[in-house]
């Protein structure tokens, strides 16, 4: 299946929202720390009900121990700095989405390691400035869900 990778996620109920997405498209989730909040975080359950149990979660120390992990697997930067649209991709199952914080995103020095048909953004009006977090996750996912036919 997919995955969905956050990078130090702040916002406690955007995670659990993608908490119980996760759970319920069978994507596995990649939390890379420092996160801004604890997993036991109320607010975090609340958000994602009481799908923790059913959702596959990996939690990393840092960026690299990541990164070291995932080599072998393709990767997509997600990104209002983006080059392609997300709907002009071809997936394949076992794909990574990566999304950065809320407030500031994915770093620059972290996107140039990436080609520009691996940055993917999401259009949207010239005046605006992002999509919610959860938001943008569940709008790639899905694409890539429906590429595959939902299969998996």
């Amino acid at each position: 299946m997919f995955n969905i990778a956050l990078l130090e996620p702040e916002i406690p109920p955007n995670t659990g929202n993608i908490i119980r997405l996760c759970a319920n498209t069978g994507a596995t989730l990649h939390l890379i720390k420092p996160l801004g909040f604890t997993l036991d975080d109320a607010r975090l359950k609340r958000a994602g009900l009481d799908y923790h149990e059913f959702a596959k979660i990996k939690v990393y120390e840092n960026l690299d121990s990541f990164f070291t992990e995932q080599k072998r697997t393709r990767i997509f930067a997600c990104s209002t700095k983006g080059k392609t649209c997300y709907a002009d991709v071809k997936f394949v199952t076992g794909d990574i989405f990566l999304f950065g914080p809320e407030t500031r995103g994915l770093p620059m020095t972290l996107l140039n390691e990436f080609p520009a048909q691996q940055m993917l953004r999401i259009p949207m009006l010239p005046q605006s400035r992002s999509i919610n977090l959860s938001n943008s996750v569940a709008i790639v996912l899905f694409e890539a869900l429906r590429q595959v036919e939902f299969k998996g």
